[in-house]
């Protein structure tokens, strides 16, 4: 019954080209295409610097290593742009039956868990393909780069360091379902689009600042509440702490405080979600 119920909602949200090209390729495109731009703005620059100062201009170079876009792409996986247009795609999928009020005629065709987690494993889906594309567009960012400075182009990958960027990858694919979770708990109580729009953009813009505020109101990065409040903190602390640049004052006892609010913050508005829609009453939606 799950599986049917993703594979449903893959196909109604396939449908919706636009929201698949906002959600998944329009950031990693704007990526791609600012990086193109930069490389060829600054090496401009930088000739017209050389040539003012009579420095001859030499091409060529250190080789540029394409394995370094694997890093990028893991720990900006989940930036900015990325968690809010994939709120379009979150806010589509979790509140459109609302909208549209179709939930009338699809409940009776699948259990309502099945169909809220049908929805949520197609936002993974989605989280995966926009941060595959964003890949993408790191591999394409650092071959324009020694394309339009003329370097050389190298691979050198440490092995040794798999585990490390594969739990930044699932980090970050953690922090988009996590954020995304705020928009389904909203859909489900408001039966609002638009409220499931805008309401954890603005929670995240509160905690944004209330992170910005911390020593204002006496609070260290180490101390339970920050951790729990703020999820995007845990998820920076969680990454430093698996990237091995965490520093003082915070430890590894800051970093499972970190997991446990991240953890809360993805289970507990899911448990929610669920727990509303079991006992909502859907004979006009």
């Amino acid at each position: 019954m799950l599986v049917d119920a993703i594979r449903a909602e893959g196909f109604r949200l396939s449908k919706n080209r636009t929201l698949m090209f906002l959600s998944v390729l329009f950031t990693p495109l704007l990526f791609a295409l600012g990086g193109v731009g930069y490389h060829v703005i600054s090496k401009s620059k930088g000739d017209e610097a050389a040539a003012a100062a009579g420095l001859a201009v030499t091409a060529g170079g250190e080789a540029v290593n394409l394995a370094e876009a694997l890093n990028m792409g893991a720990g900006a996986g989940a930036n900015g742009f990325i968690l809010v247009f994939m709120l379009i795609a979150a806010a589509t999928l979790y509140a459109g039956d609302y909208r549209w009020e179709t939930w009338r005629l699809i409940t009776p065709r699948n259990g309502r868990v099945a169909l809220l987690l049908g929805k949520l494993g197609v936002l993974k889906l989605l989280a995966l393909a926009a941060m595959v594309a964003f890949l993408i567009a790191s591999f394409i960012f650092f071959v324009s780069q020694a394309m339009v400075y003329q370097r050389p182009m190298s691979f050198s990958y440490d092995v040794s360091e798999t585990g490390s960027l594969a739990l930044i990858w699932l980090l970050s694919w953690t922090r988009i379902v996590q954020f995304a979770m705020i928009a389904l708990l909203t859909a489900v109580i408001s039966r609002s689009l638009l409220a499931a729009l805008f309401v954890p953009w603005a929670l995240g813009f509160a905690q944004s600042l209330l992170g910005q505020f911390m020593p204002l109101i006496g609070w260290e990065p180490q101390m339970w509440a920050p951790q729990l409040l703020l999820p995007g903190l845990a998820y920076d602390t969680l990454k430093a702490a698996v990237m091995g640049t965490i520093e003082a004052p915070l430890t590894i006892a800051t970093a499972w405080r970190s997991l446990i609010g991240l953890t809360l913050w993805t289970l507990v508005p899911l448990a929610l979600a669920i727990a509303w829609f079991k006992r909502q009453d859907l004979s006009k939606e």
